[in-house]
């Protein structure tokens, strides 16, 4: 079996209404394991108090934001390449989940900022970066907006996800390229010595699949519904030709 037999809707709509359900379960299970544990059953840190349980939504978001990206920048290729409609409508329906894991991750990061910074926001190069792919995102919904032709609109957002990919990657590595600036590195890391405290690192591991799963499952929801409204249109189409 080919993987690109997906790229057959009807052959999507088959697997992923089985496959919804089971990640959307598995998504509920991991986020509320994860961030109540966080939340409520870890200690505060000695240097930060209470604000170090902000990255248990910090964290999972920001990395879904820049995950979420590469996503659509894969399907977007598939599409410029072999012309699959459902990687294209996948790419679509992947931007909003995005867009809002940045905003969560913008909010959250004010909100550990302030009080760590002196600053609700600073210029630093993740940060500034972050807030571009922000716009990136935004300006790639509202492409997909103002283009009527659906191959069209997915040519151009395409293109667009390519350029934004610059900045996707400038998001999560700025710190290893500018040595300056407030934005601590990364939390988690292969070495032992680098990543957050065992106490905070397992609920935040739990967290993050809670994360990836709600993101997998909106994005099948989502394509679903793109699907639907694509054959939709069709019909009204055919209606009116007859």
């Amino acid at each position: 079996m080919s993987i690109w037999e997906y790229a057959n809707p009807k052959k999507f709509m088959q697997t992923s209404g089985i496959v919804l359900p089971w990640v959307s379960a598995l998504a509920a299970i991991c986020l509320i394991i994860g961030l109540t544990w966080g939340f409520f059953f870890t200690p505060d840190a000695v240097n930060f108090g209470a604000t170090v349980k902000i990255i248990y939504l910090h964290v999972p978001s920001a990395m879904m934001a820049i995950n979420a990206w590469v996503m659509m920048l894969i399907a977007s290729l598939i599409w410029l390449i072999r012309r699959h409609h459902v990687s294209a409508l996948a790419a679509k329906a992947a931007a909003p989940v995005g867009l809002t894991m940045t905003l969560i991750a913008l909010l959250t990061g004010a909100i550990w900022g302030e009080p760590m910074w002196g600053t609700w926001w600073a210029w630093d190069p993740r940060l500034t970066s972050f807030l571009i792919l922000t716009l990136f995102y935004l300006g790639y919904l509202a492409l997909w907006q103002a283009v009527d032709n659906p191959d069209t609109a997915a040519d151009l957002t395409s293109v667009l996800c390519i350029v934004g990919s610059v900045f996707a990657l400038l998001s999560r590595y700025a710190v290893n390229f500018w040595n300056q600036g407030l934005h601590q590195g990364a939390s988690l890391s292969m070495d032992a010595k680098d990543h957050v405290s065992n106490i905070y690192y397992i609920p935040l591991l739990i967290s993050i699949a809670g994360f990836i799963l709600l993101f997998l499952s909106l994005v099948l929801l989502r394509t679903r519904t793109e699907i639907r409204s694509r054959r939709l249109a069709a019909l009204l189409l055919r209606e009116r030709i007859a």
